[in-house]
């Protein structure tokens, strides 16, 4: 009976999924491995050529190799940056002048310095790999997409960031055209949202319509992190979900190809607005390929699109997977929502299907229990209140953007009577900054933990122990969980 299972046929997905897993794994090494191990192309000819073996036999027997197959795979991607990114070492300490552009929104520091992450990078005119963080004093206006050259002394990099400069002085603003099109367009659209809208709430509208987190005031921002609202806005995924939902709600009734289409052209559209950030660009994979499974009338396995989205982003920028949190938690959050949270609600409620609040608590909770060993880890904290704070807000954030919206067309087509059109956004927007700020300033509204890395991947361990086991008892078919419908 073992040889006949060991021997019998495995579906392609599951085989690819493991393959992820694989690639995923291999990449996340490489920082703990000797330099360029395997940069060699005949590591990926290796990998590829045992890859598609075990495709084409797919015996249960192979899983192991297919596995391997894949961390050979991440292994050489992983290790061929990890070579282009050591050239940075023998700059360290050294004054240099840096071209690149702004991939990201600037933000101010606490010194009323602006911020800079810069990728395209090049040193004293030398083409260099990797990300660079920047602060610059001074006042010039950099935007996103800008192509800048900063003066300044190199030090070591943090985070997914190979080198940094503190106190860097602009040489020179190159702003191309027609440039970040779909940015000018944003600003464009929120300076007619700031007519409509008085601040704090405007920042507040603006961040959950286009995920622009770092208008946000200090104090609002502070009390959206104690709070544990900070993920509705950013460029996440339930930001995305709610307009893919939306478009496909809209236009299914007319035909499925339009729903389809623009569902897309939202996905499209909101990455070119907000930026691909490592959230945002595991956010539009997965809801481009759910989305085209559902045009096709087919699911996708979670445990399929989770890898198979980790190991499309980290081939990418294998960074993601070494040292970026926001790309952890982008994953954890999917997983807990996607996998745990209809786990979680079969077990306790049966079949009978939930409501939009119960639904919200339990991907709420479920996205909190798989980002919190994260989160503990990285922050030694956790908020005590994200549960209630969010199902207060939550239902109430496509009303928000909706009405965010139509207060910045409202102020394009009749700014003389603006702040008419926008007050229904602001008695909305208003009751939500009230909510996250009490909540905020509860003296038990956080708890200190500090745990070690063990610790950490043994709550992981843990909550796959639970979800096989809540499986098992519910016998429920993942393939029901789909962030399209």
């Amino acid at each position: 009976m073992r040889i006949w299972r060991l021997q019998r046929k495995v579906h392609s997905s599951w085989l690819i999924a493991l393959a992820c897993v694989g690639v995923v794994s291999g990449t996340a090494v490489v920082p703990t491995l000797g330099q360029g191990m395997f940069s060699s192309l005949s590591w990926l000819l290796a990998g590829v050529a045992l890859l598609v073996f075990v495709l084409w036999k797919r015996f249960a027997w192979l899983l192991p190799l297919i596995f391997v197959a894949g961390m050979v795979i991440g292994l050489w991607r992983g290790s061929g940056l990890q070579t282009q990114l050591v050239v940075y070492e023998n700059l360290i300490g050294q004054t240099v002048s840096i071209t690149g552009r702004v991939n990201d929104d600037p933000d101010i520091g606490k010194r009323d310095e602006m911020l800079l992450r810069m990728n395209d990078v090049m040193i004293d005119g030398h083409s260099f790999a990797g990300k660079i963080w920047i602060s610059i004093t001074g006042g010039s206006t950099v935007k996103r997409s800008d192509v800048v050259t900063v003066s300044g002394r190199l030090s070591e990099g943090f985070g997914n960031f190979s080198a940094s400069m503190s106190s860097g002085k602009i040489v020179s603003v190159f702003r191309p055209e027609p440039g970040d099109v779909a940015g000018r367009a944003r600003d464009w659209f929120g300076d007619n949202v700031r007519l409509a809208i008085k601040e704090p709430e405007v920042s507040l509208g603006l961040g959950y319509l286009v995920g622009q987190r770092r208008a946000l005031p200090p104090e609002l921002d502070q009390a959206l992190v104690i709070a544990g609202l900070t993920h509705v806005v950013v460029a996440s995924g339930y930001n995305l979900t709610i307009l893919v939902r939306l478009a496909r709600r809209l236009f299914v009734k007319v035909s499925k190809y339009l729903a389809t289409l623009s569902a897309s052209i939202m996905i499209v559209g909101f990455i070119a607005v907000t930026g691909a950030s490592p959230s945002m660009s595991r956010a539009g994979l997965v809801a481009g390929l759910s989305l085209a499974a559902w045009y096709y009338g087919r699911r996708f396995h979670p445990l399929v699109l989770l890898p198979f989205a980790a190991a499309v982003t980290v081939l990418i920028d294998p960074t993601y997977a070494w040292s970026d949190l926001g790309w952890q938690l982008s994953f954890a959050a999917f997983g807990g929502v996607m996998i745990l949270a209809p786990l979680l609600q079969r077990y306790f409620f049966g079949t009978k299907k939930p409501g939009t609040i119960r639904q919200i608590m339990g991907e709420t909770v479920s996205a909190t229990i798989m980002t919190m060993p994260i989160l503990i880890l990285s922050f030694g904290q956790f908020s005590n209140v994200a549960v209630i704070a969010n199902l207060l807000i939550l239902p109430l954030v496509p009303l928000a953007m909706l009405l965010t919206f139509l207060a910045g067309v409202g102020a394009i087509f009749a700014p003389a009577v603006a702040t008419v059109i926008g007050l229904p956004a602001q008695i909305l927007l208003s009751y939500m900054t009230t909510v996250a700020q009490y909540f905020a300033n509860l003296p038990w509204a956080l708890t200190v933990v500090e745990i070690e890395s063990w610790m950490a991947w043994s709550a992981y361990a843990i909550l796959i122990v639970a979800c096989i086991y809540l499986w098992r008892v519910t016998k429920y078919d993942l393939r029901n969980s789909n962030i399209v419908e």
